[in-house]
């Protein structure tokens, strides 16, 4: 038999998986001799067979026991012979077990799922249309819808995904403008043809599921996933849906893509939104509460985390998982930063799951360093356990983090340092070293550090905004600066932060009413102490000095502890 390569008969193994199930690879067919015809010398080919299984003559072993299935007609004895070639990794052997066995038995549809199954897997996309029709039809009707959304991860592990795209939507075409199947399979075909990087496509695929069902949530879910600034038609989608009666899993959906949209503000709308109209819903409390915890709205934040606690209370232990773990630490935060730390570390001592214990470590590193105990801190971080490479990597990060925080700045670039010795092209580190050399004031070395990502890394958006403030803080060489600056907006259209750079550097050019307009624009899209600082100083410069003193008071709202706001009000000497 024709052999194929490890990788392509893994997959042909892996995809008849989602089949009925199958014999065990070792188990010979057992077959009632009473309604089956077997005779002697059946009974001996039979034999034969599986010893030439068992003493590693698979080939063999296979054509004897598709020959005693074609005489017997015998169901069992055709799938026997599908699971020998599969184990000798003979997808075409497979394949013709599989064919031989739906041609003895039209109307099986487990024989038709192996020949489906298996040309998917051997990447012969064309072929399965008809098998792909045969399985539509054979499947009741009330399951079609899932059985059709699950036809994604079918074709996914497709070499060619243009091509899985077209066969699928080829398949699906009577079931495309059908009422009960259309936003499935509309679905369906925009995953595939996001997956063949054809995002207009997709778009199309998600416009036409809604306009068949417009309370269907698939093509939701799709516009969810392909919302970006670059293709705003997807969020236009994705609005429509929520005007109407959303799932509220899905509006919590939208407010976590405007989080990683940095649309802080409208998140938190979305998220209200749930726990007013379903207050019994608790994942919408733990979102709402995360985020204002994160946008330091302590008074309001602390009460959602308990709300979603009392929730979570009745779920069984199982479904709560890490969400207990994450409203524990957030809480653990809030008193942290009320400086009421037996509160934090009571709420700490309530985590259970280890997988959580870094991120409760880390908080109790942080409570011990704010007592003065760093050493402590630190021996407490080093202890955790390293069970791989990404538990290293927080582990330094978190030792990294607290000395920064703690302007332990030289024992912080000396310990970036020394990871980097040992991964000396690691992007990352190298930043975080270039950030900490600033705040030592070693601007060259700051310099050299980002020069060398950029080289590494051309996209590493970053590095540019990091280097670009960084001139206009200085006050140095600001046409390279704004340059810089519009090359990180390049990389990253629209984020808030960078914007808040460009600004600075066109007031420090002069162009105050430019970066007025630029700084108000990012607080809008992110309110941040550290935009308002900027805000309020370029406010008082324009002598608009009452509505420079309401910017400082909302930027203290937001994070009182922001150095950049402290030092902004300090230098002008103002009372907020």
């Amino acid at each position: 038999m024709k052999r194929l390569p490890h990788t392509a008969a893994a997959a042909v193994l892996a995809v008849c998986a989602m089949a009925a199930p199958a014999f065990s690879q070792s188990s010979p067919v057992i077959i009632n001799r009473a309604d089956s015809g077997l005779d002697a010398e059946l009974f001996y080919q039979l034999l034969l067979g599986e010893l030439n299984v068992r003493t590693d003559e698979p080939s063999a072993g296979f054509a004897l026991i598709l020959d005693a299935a074609r005489k017997t007609a015998n169901p069992a004895l055709y799938q026997r012979a599908v699971e020998l070639a599969l184990q000798s990794r003979s997808g075409d052997a497979a394949l013709q077990a599989a064919r031989a066995w739906k041609q003895a038995f039209p109307q099986s549809r487990e024989a038709n799922r192996y020949v489906l199954q298996i040309l998917v897997a051997l990447n012969r996309l064309p072929e399965s249309v008809e098998p792909l029709k045969t399985e539509l039809a054979l499947v009741d009707a009330a399951d079609r819808p899932a059985f059709i959304a699950a036809l994604g991860r079918m074709y996914a592990r497709s070499a060619d995904k243009k091509q899985a795209a077209a066969t699928v939507e080829r398949a699906l075409a009577e079931y495309l403008a059908a009422p009960a199947t259309g936003a499935a399979a509309w679905s369906t075909v925009g995953r595939l043809r996001l997956a063949a990087e054809d995002p207009a496509g997709a778009l199309e695929a998600a416009r036409r599921g809604l306009s068949v069902d417009p309370k269907s949530e698939g093509p939701v879910l799709l516009a969810l996933e392909m919302m970006d600034p670059k293709q705003p038609e997807a969020e236009v989608l994705v609005r429509r849906y929520m005007a109407g009666q959303p799932l509220p899993e899905l509006r919590v959906g939208y407010a976590r893509a405007l989080l990683d949209a940095n649309r802080s503000p409208e998140a938190l709308q979305q998220l209200q939104v749930v726990t007013r109209e379903r207050p019994e819903f608790a994942e919408a409390w733990l979102a709402q509460g995360t985020l204002l915890a994160q946008e330091n709205q302590l008074d309001a934040a602390e009460p959602a985390l308990k709300k979603y606690l009392e929730l979570a209370a009745s779920q069984p232990a199982e479904e709560r998982g890490r969400a207990t773990a994450q409203a524990y630490l957030s809480l653990a935060q809030i008193a942290e930063k009320r400086r009421d730390f037996p509160q934090a570390m009571a709420w700490l001592d309530r985590i259970e799951n280890s997988q959580d214990l870094i991120q409760a470590q880390n908080r109790r590193a942080s409570i011990l360093a704010r007592q003065g105990r760093m050493a402590d801190a630190r021996k407490l971080l080093r202890a955790l356990p390293e069970r791989t490479p990404a538990d290293a990597r927080m582990k330094l990060s978190a030792e990294v983090a607290l000395l920064r925080d703690h302007k332990q700045f030289k024992a912080a670039h000396e310990l970036l340092g020394q990871a980097l010795a040992k991964e000396p092209g690691d992007t990352d580190l190298m930043y975080d070293q270039a950030m900490i050399a600033e705040k030592m004031g070693d601007f060259p070395g700051m310099e050299r550090l980002l020069r060398q990502i950029m080289a590494a890394k051309p996209d590493y958006h970053h590095a540019y905004n990091a280097l670009g403030f960084s001139l206009a803080e200085r006050n140095e060489r600001l046409p390279e600066a704004k340059e810089l600056i519009q090359k990180a907006l390049e990389h990253a259209p629209g984020d808030p932060f960078i914007t808040d750079s460009l600004a600075w550097v066109e007031f420090r050019m002069g162009n105050r009413a430019e970066a007025l307009r630029l700084l108000q624009a990012a607080y809008k899209d992110r309110p941040d102490a550290e935009i308002a600082a900027h805000i309020g100083e370029v406010l008082w410069t324009l002598g608009q000095r009452d509505q420079a003193l309401s910017a400082w008071r909302d930027g203290l709202l937001l994070n009182p502890e922001n150095e950049t706001l402290q030092q902004t009000i300090k230098r002008f000497k103002a009372r907020p």
